[in-house]
């Protein structure tokens, strides 16, 4: 097929974009910043498979031009992933970029005859319930509370709208607690992962000291990208909503000490009584997120756990030393 990511330089998009390469579709990026040199490097075996185009998610024009050259599927990766400094400087911004930019895309997608297009969700869509429940799943109710919250949620239910007016087959994906490899912190995301910290410290030559554990339902990010690759190549999913996560909680300490132990010298602890960590962990505690669904129809599971995913991270890091 031939497929568009938006916001395909990111972090999320380019792990898509690696698995849908890998499994012989022709991808286009379209992001505004430009495909840094080391994914160029990494991705060079696909040729003129794939393709990056720059240009800002706002210009409805051309992205309708893009779209109006034949594409099959897109990919709704576009967004603002904000903390609280972010959502203070730039709330219109947060609602402009993950909500009201996709629309022009979407009319763009049901004018051009577009087969599939997944929306890139996030599990903090489902808010404030996350700390009411034991498991989350696509049919918890949401009560989001932060402007990116909302914003994602938002984005979902205008996706699903736009296909209940028009007609389009449009999906919405809720992914977890994401971390791996092309994970950057930028002016569009400031919640780098705790994983990605404790990198960026031994990166620097310091200890990994952890304010607390950091207990969530990490997923490696090349997982969630398989599963986003599954569901674009789905002939007809039974839902409009899926849960992308490992399904269980464990700590990043867990994750630190693993990758720590393949580096003698590395060290990743917690934090003494009183002792400061540039560490910080976004987000008040969530439930782990149910994927049964992904499971029941497809026979999706994420492949890598804490140990599994440090052991990758480090062989890739190995291929990548200058990323962090």
């Amino acid at each position: 097929m031939k497929i568009v990511i938006f916001g395909g330089t990111g972090f999320v998009g380019l792990n898509v974009a690696e698995a849908l390469l890998a499994r012989r579709h022709d991808v286009t990026l379209y992001d505004r910043a430009e495909l840094p040199l080391s994914a160029l490097r990494s991705l060079a075996e696909y040729g003129a498979r794939l393709r990056a185009v720059q240009g800002d998610i706002t210009d409805a024009d051309a992205i309708d031009a893009l779209i109006a050259e034949g594409v099959d599927a897109i990919v709704l990766g576009a967004a603002i992933t904000a903390g609280d400094e972010l959502e203070r400087a730039s709330t219109a911004r947060v609602l402009e970029i993950n909500v009201m930019a996709q629309i022009p895309i979407l009319l763009s997608a049901i004018r051009h005859g577009v087969r599939r297009v997944v929306n890139l969700s996030s599990a903090s869509a489902y808010g404030a319930t996350g700390a009411r429940v034991e498991i989350l799943d696509e049919e918890t109710p949401c009560d989001p509370v932060s402007f990116y919250a909302i914003s994602k949620f938002a984005s979902e239910r205008s996706v699903a709208r736009h296909a209940e007016l028009f007609g389009g087959d449009f999906l919405n994906v809720r992914l977890s607690a994401l971390f791996g490899p092309w994970e950057r912190p930028s002016s569009v995301r400031d919640t780098p992962s705790l994983q990605f910290q404790i990198l960026a410290a031994f990166a620097r030559g310091e200890p990994a000291i952890m304010p607390e554990a950091g207990m969530r339902d990490w997923i490696y990010a090349p997982d969630a990208a398989e599963a986003v690759a599954l569901l674009i190549e789905a002939e007809r999913p039974r839902h409009r909503l899926y849960n992308v996560s490992r399904g269980g909680l464990w700590p990043a300490l867990q994750w630190g000490e693993a990758y720590a132990a393949l580096h003698p010298g590395l060290q990743c602890r917690l934090a003494a009584p009183g002792e400061k960590t540039v560490i910080k962990l976004h987000g008040a505690y969530r439930a782990p997120l149910s994927v049964n669904r992904m499971a029941d129809e497809f026979g999706w599971r994420a492949r890598f756990g804490c140990a599994e995913s440090a052991a990758a991270m480090s062989a890739w890091l190995t291929q990548h030393k200058e990323w962090i």
